[in-house]
Formats: structure tokens, sequence, C-alpha cells
């Protein structure tokens, strides 16, 4: 049983992981004071206080410290790039080399949007990165520092969605909560992107690190397809009226962050590395599906502050 320390643990990443993982491995779970009722041990820590970091992995020891923290709001981080610096960039690097010094093996979440979306076909890791906004800028200045500080380390950019602590953090979560209200909603016609459960991203990330993986990689789903499609799909494996799903292109919206159209990311390195296929778009779906019949968002809500 291996002792893992996960940073953002209130996150989508951080909290399906932890419960991915919990019965495998000792978890611990960092967060600013959302779980309160988690079943597995919890820190609460201000992530932006080197010292408090660098004091928990002294008394906790962890083999592995896997940074799902970040400020991944794309909205929120053009209007306070500050912050988006703070946790998307000084963390990490602080993360990194503090790692390195204790021999701890380390992981940095990272996205696919470091690329500007105009390439045709897929991107590879070889493929030059060209941020569009804040977030993106932030994120790939993110992955340089880390790597810099930390050589040993683990990048993985990725694209995932699941059920959240809050129920809204994924565009999964918006439209099946949008069209179960039989609200009319649009989806994005020119925006590739290759999701992935975060459930299979989570164990494809404990994967890595049992594989002793460092670098860059590709963590994301082996289907690209567009935002309204993959709404399409959701409202058909929901049997929910997929017809209220307008189509509708980015260039059309009111959002401040510029999109890339084309964030299709190759994952032959990883797979090559793994020695096996990543799980396919419809496995993850059938299981984000069975997870909604079976009760699984409610019992991940019912570990936030305030939750009965």
């Amino acid at each position: 049983m291996t002792r893992i320390l996960i940073t953002g643990a209130s996150g989508l990443l951080g909290i399906n992981l932890a419960q991915e993982m919990m019965t495998q491995h000792e978890i611990i779970g960092v967060d600013r004071g959302k779980l309160i009722n988690a079943p597995f041990k919890v820190l609460k820590a201000d992530l932006s206080n080197s010292r408090s970091m660098d004091s928990i992995l002294d008394a906790e020891q962890p083999a592995w410290l896997i940074n799902c923290a970040a400020l991944a709001d794309l909205e929120a981080c053009e209007h306070d790039p500050d912050s988006a610096r703070r946790l998307n960039i000084d963390l990490p690097a602080q993360l990194a080399k503090s790692c390195k010094a204790r021999d701890v093996s380390f992981v940095h979440i990272s996205t696919d949007a470091v690329f500007d979306g105009d390439k045709d076909g897929a991107y590879t890791e070889d493929d030059a990165p060209n941020p569009r906004g804040v977030y993106s800028q932030t994120k790939l200045e993110g992955e340089n520092i880390v790597l810099s500080e930390n050589p040993r380390a683990l990048v993985a950019r990725v694209n995932f969605y699941g059920w959240s602590l809050g129920g809204r953090r994924s565009l999964a979560e918006f439209f099946v909560n949008n069209l179960m209200d039989h609200k009319n909603i649009s989806g994005f016609t020119d925006v590739i992107f290759c999701p992935m459960l975060v459930n299979d991203t989570a164990r494809t990330l404990v994967k890595m690190l049992e594989k002793k993986l460092s670098g860059l990689y590709h963590l994301v789903g082996t289907q690209a397809m567009s935002k309204y499609q993959f709404g399409v799909e959701i409202a058909r494996k929901f049997k929910l009226e997929e017809g209220n799903i307008a189509p509708k292109s980015v260039l059309s919206s009111s959002l401040t962050a510029r999109r890339s159209h084309n964030l299709w990311l190759s994952t032959h390195k990883l797979s090559t590395a793994l020695g096996g296929a990543l799980p396919s778009f419809s496995t993850g779906l059938n299981e984000f599906y069975a997870q909604h019949q079976q009760g699984y968002p409610q019992k991940i809500r019912s570990y936030q502050q305030g939750a009965g």
C-alpha cells in the first residue's frame, strides 16, 4: 500500500482520484477546508504557503505527490492573472523542488489547452505549444518549471469529465443537469477535444507512477470529438432530448478567454509506455452513466462541508 498525497483533493480529479485509490493505497488529501466528511485523511492547508507544504511532506512522508491543485477556470484566470500565476506556476515549482529534495515521486497535472489549435490532426508531445490565454500560458510555464526543477517529475496533459463535489465542475455535468431540467443549451461545433472519464484518468495516473514514468505525456481520451458531439453522446446515453442542444460556434460566444479550435492530442507515446491502449470513450461513458444510476454523485457530494 503506497502513501499518496493529493493536493487539490476537493477538485474534480482530486476527489475522484482519492475515491478510486483509497481502498488500495493510503490517501492523504490536502484541501482548503471543503472536505469534512471524506473517508480518507484530509489536511487543511494554505497551498500558497510553501512552508506549510514542506511541513506536510516532512510529517506525512508520502511516496507519491499528485498535484491536482490549479486555478482552472479560464475566465477567472483572465480576470485574476496573479492568482493564476500563484497556483499554476509558483505552487508546482515549489512542490517539484520539495519532492526532489525528499525523493518523493511527483506528478503535475497540466492541460491540453497549451496548444493554439491551428494544427490539422493530432498534437504530439513534440509539437511546440502556443498558449492563447492566461490559463494556458500559466499552465505551460508550470510544466516547464516543474521539469526544470525536477527532471524526474511526471507531467500529464489532461482533459477529463466526471462527477464533482459541487455537481457543476465538468462539461458532462453541464449537459446532464440542463438536459434533465429540459433546458435549451448549446454545444460548440468548432472546439475539438479528447474527453476522458476522470476515473480512467485517475487509474491511468497510478499506472504511470507504478511504471516510474517521467517527463511529459498526453493523458486524454482516445477519441476526438466536438463539444457539441460530446453533449449529444451524453444525451443519448442518458436518454435525454438531444434536440435541446443547439450547435453553436465558439466565435459567437461571450467568453473572454480565447478557446483553441483543435485540441486533439495523440496518446501514442503513453499507450506505448504502458504497453496497451488507453480506455475507450464508450467504456468511460458507460461507467459515467452507471455511476449516476448507482448514486455515485451523491456519495461524492456527501464529503463536503455542510453535507449530511
